[in-house]
């Protein structure tokens, strides 16, 4: 009797099994994790184990996020200059519920906040609880394209702010976040926060850098097969950390205006000057972030103190570049990743 092997889309589904039997895993222990952090000090014996489920299912970027006062403060800023007075506010992807208790501060009626991971959505909503803010702050566990006007909000919102952005802008789903919201739940005429968005780059010569998501040999053998497992398009590095040369000048890749444009996939053909010769093996690219109110936040490789790192597009292959040469580049963007056809 044969077997026939799964074709490559079975595996595929194969995969996304694994990825809802997770996500269903994370909504039953989300009662659990209620009790526990109402309780921290009577934590029971499977504690350890519960700490384990969070190590995994909390990423520790929020820790870094919410230490950058950098940050805090421009969107606090953002949000006292462009908030309606009295109006309600969509906020998409709560965290611990800074930013919506942010906006109330700026002048918010009321704030409904959602956010997708169950564990970081009881976090927000017992420190909205024990900051004061009950009241004017709804928690809502879900994500921000499963919102439904008449159900979860009472009338689309005077202003959506999020900022749902990686190192590369459009990581974790702020384009189609934007898109859906804008479309279904924000008023005519509705602020959004941020406005808009540029992203710039230059060419680097950095084998170390594109090495951090590729390999050929080590230890004298052949390991290149975990190519196939590594990060498709772009991916995080602190540029200042790895040794490089930067062989042209910043320039503008991509813009967005979050109001207008269609924000869906996409590309943009580049012709960037060669200023320096040498090899180039990527792109390293950068947010200009326009919170609206004259505010601009922005995780460029010189701006060190931002806990954003930079965003890293290999080529294919490496291309020898001569000062004073234009090198054509395609930039192309889907709903979460950036890279280089």
């Amino acid at each position: 009797m044969s077997v026939t092997s799964p074709t490559a889309e079975q595996e595929v589904r194969l995969v996304l099994a694994g990825l809802r039997a997770r996500a269903e895993e994370l909504s039953r222990v989300a009662e659990a994790t209620a009790r526990m952090l109402a309780s921290p000090d009577s934590l029971t014996p499977s504690a350890p184990l519960f700490r384990e489920f969070v190590r995994e299912a909390v990423p520790r970027w929020h820790f870094a996020m919410l230490n950058d006062h950098e940050r805090n403060d421009a969107l606090a800023t953002a949000l006292e200059r462009v908030i309606p007075r009295g109006g309600t506010v969509l906020d998409i992807g709560a965290g611990t519920g800074l930013l919506a208790m942010t906006a109330v501060r700026a002048g918010a009626e009321h704030v409904y906040s959602c956010e997708a991971n169950p564990l970081m959505a009881e976090v927000a909503r017992q420190v909205v609880a024990d900051e004061g803010f009950a009241d004017r702050v709804t928690v809502l566990t879900c994500r921000s394209d499963e919102l439904v006007v008449g159900r979860e909000l009472p009338r689309r919102v005077d202003a959506v702010i999020s900022e749902i952005v990686d190192c590369g802008l459009i990581g974790e789903g702020i384009l189609p976040s934007v898109r859906h919201a804008r479309s279904e739940l924000l008023a005519t005429n509705g602020v959004m926060l941020p406005k808009g968005a540029r992203l710039l780059g230059m060419l680097l010569q950095s084998e170390n850098a594109v090495n951090l998501n590729r390999v050929d040999r080590a230890g004298g053998f052949d390991v290149s097969r975990l190519n196939a497992l590594s990060t498709p398009g772009h991916f995080p590095i602190r540029l200042h950390t790895w040794p490089h040369r930067v062989l042209s000048e910043p320039q503008e890749l991509a813009s967005f205006d979050f109001a207008a444009d269609p924000l869906g996939p996409g590309g943009s053909k580049l012709a960037v000057p060669v200023r320096e010769s040498g090899t180039v093996h990527a792109l390293v690219a950068w947010f200009e972030l326009d919170l609206g109110g004259g505010v601009t936040l922005r995780n460029s490789p010189d701006n060190v103190g931002s806990h954003w790192m930079q965003a890293l597009l290999p080529l294919a292959e490496p291309v020898e570049a001569e000062a004073g040469e234009t090198l054509l580049l395609d930039l192309v963007w889907t709903d979460t990743h950036l890279s280089l056809a």
